[in-house]
């Protein structure tokens, strides 16, 4: 089984797609609601949740953890790989790869919460890649609230959304990294005040393609999969689980809205 997690909903867009191109592979997921957002709390914070929604999903039999929150993923990674013996997959590899390849004019643009942007993760992984590469990070701190309480369309949101994109418009980058695994709900409204001339890369998509290029080049791990899917309960693989420490109105319809079907969110406090 694959486990992914996120600090709320926002990490459904990556199971939604890991879903896409991995369905031979059952999902477990775990949005962290109660403490969401993480992108303002403190690295130490960050990671104290991020080891306990891991242990979590390693309890309910999962095989793989996809970090699914870029907070988490620029904080705690090396944290959790150091201590748990188990592949652990982020949202920031493979999307710096994809922006490091794809820009033309070398100006690369990210957006996220604080936690990421201040961590200077994908700054570091960019230049490692491309050292000519200019980022320029710009801290969302008010859009990961929004988007849990549904707003996608809102009047205010798209005020919110120009202001935090002005800057990097300013700076003519061609490439804008989705630093939020949140922000794909968005990218229609994105798109539109940064131009369309301007790449938006999708962490989520990138995410699941990595997954897969990494489960189809692990016959252990996906051996190990399978027998774990055998010896489960036949309850357990007639859909994929999605786990929450809370649960609301706004946040069932938005479930709902990612995966266009109804989700059943079983509420627990992991």
């Amino acid at each position: 089984m694959i486990g992914i997690f996120d600090s709320g909903v926002g990490g459904m867009t990556v199971a939604r797609t890991i879903e896409q191109v991995c369905p031979q592979y059952p999902l477990l997921y775990f949005g962290d609601v109660a403490h969401t957002p993480y992108g303002s709390k403190s690295s130490e914070t960050i990671t104290g949740y991020s080891r306990r929604n891991t242990e979590f999903l390693l309890n309910q039999g999962a095989k793989v953890i996809v970090v699914a929150c870029n907070s988490a993923a620029a904080t705690s990674v090396d944290t959790l790989r150091a201590e748990y013996a188990v592949p652990i997959i982020d949202v920031i590899t493979a999307t710096t790869r994809k922006a490091a390849e794809g820009t033309v004019n070398r100006r690369i643009g990210i957006i996220g919460t604080r936690a990421t942007v201040q961590s200077g993760i994908y700054e570091k992984q960019i230049k490692q890649l491309r050292p000519a590469c200019q980022i320029y990070g710009q801290a969302c701190p008010l859009l990961v609230p929004l988007i849990e309480e549904g707003w996608l369309n809102q009047r205010e949101t798209k005020m919110i959304l120009r202001r935090y994109l002005t800057p990097l418009r300013q700076h003519q980058i061609d490439t804008l990294i989705l630093g939020c695994t949140h922000y794909p709900l968005l990218t229609h409204l994105i798109q539109k005040r940064i131009g369309k001339r301007v790449h938006i890369i999708d962490s989520s998509i990138e995410t699941a393609r990595h997954l897969k290029s990494f489960l189809d080049n692990s016959p252990e791990i996906t051996s190990t999969i399978r027998k774990k899917m055998q010896d489960c309960p036949p309850h357990h693989l007639e859909k994929n689980r999605f786990f929450v420490s809370d649960s609301t109105p706004p946040l069932q319809k938005l479930a709902n809205g990612i995966f266009g079907r109804k989700i059943n969110l079983i509420t627990t406090h992991a």
